[in-house]
């Protein structure tokens, strides 16, 4: 991507109701769920254009963001995390247990091979350590959208958990979000997804639900929805919803 596409992505992270929302979500749900725990290394695994590495930060901890992408890691170095490098999921440039804390925030559906991806992560994170994984949910739901972003596959909790298990972790926390405007999103999915077979319509690649232009007002209410199942997520797991967070511990 040219460096101005870039810009344009960090700006929809900044703005967009359905970053906005994840971020207020999954910060919320790691930081209660490690309580009085506070990680000193913490990697950002497919960090993107660094949405999250503030917040991580936040935590108590030096966060390191790692991507393929060299441009993305430049816009996290003009947020304050230079410490950045350019790798995939499946060999880490660093020793064996070298973080007590590492998250893929939708990072594990692009990656081919996700078992031996997170095997790789259990690697550096030191005994006792926690990874943070978000995923989209429900292979019925694979889409356009999908398709655009390069993602292998959707998620089930079940899933998720059984690709994490085998890579060695016990999960602790296994819950859907984006669970009070999914009875909104599952039929406008469904919907596309009938129009696109049914008309024979091609993938656009310049068309996601990403895309769809709407008011600031709109994002902002939206973001707080997404962020209100927070009363309910905080103390239980959701059993349905359009996204999945899970939260699991390598054995000490």
């Amino acid at each position: 991507m040219e460096a101005a596409a870039y810009r344009q992505f960090r700006e929809l992270e900044e703005n967009h109701w359905w970053f906005r929302g994840r971020r207020a979500v999954y910060l919320e749900l790691l930081r209660h769920h490690l309580g009085a725990e506070r990680p000193r290394a913490i990697l950002d695994l497919g960090c993107g254009v660094g949405g999250f590495l503030e917040g991580l930060a936040a935590l108590g901890g030096e966060v390191f963001p790692a991507d393929l992408d060299r441009e993305s890691l430049g816009l996290c170095r003009e947020r304050g995390f230079p410490r950045g490098v350019v790798c995939d999921g499946y060999a880490l440039p660093y020793r064996d247990a070298s973080f007590d804390l590492v998250a893929l925030f939708d990072a594990i559906e692009h990656i081919e091979d996700d078992a031996r991806a997170l095997t790789e992560v259990a690697r550096v994170l030191r005994p006792g350590g926690h990874v943070v994984v978000s995923v989209p949910a429900y292979p019925l739901l694979f889409a356009n959208n999908d398709r655009v972003a390069r993602h292998q596959r959707r998620y089930t909790r079940r899933s998720l958990a059984a690709v994490l298990e085998r890579a060695g972790f016990r999960t602790e926390r296994n819950t859907h979000t984006n669970v009070l405007l999914f009875p909104l999103i599952l039929p406008t999915v469904l919907c596309l997804k009938a129009v696109e077979v049914l008309a024979r319509i091609p993938p656009d690649p310049e068309r996601t639900n990403l895309t769809v232009p709407m008011p600031a007002f709109l994002h902002g209410l939206l973001a707080r929805v997404f962020a209100a199942e927070l009363a309910v997520s905080r103390h239980a797991d959701w059993p349905a919803g359009h996204s999945i967070l899970a939260i699991a511990r390598k054995p000490a």
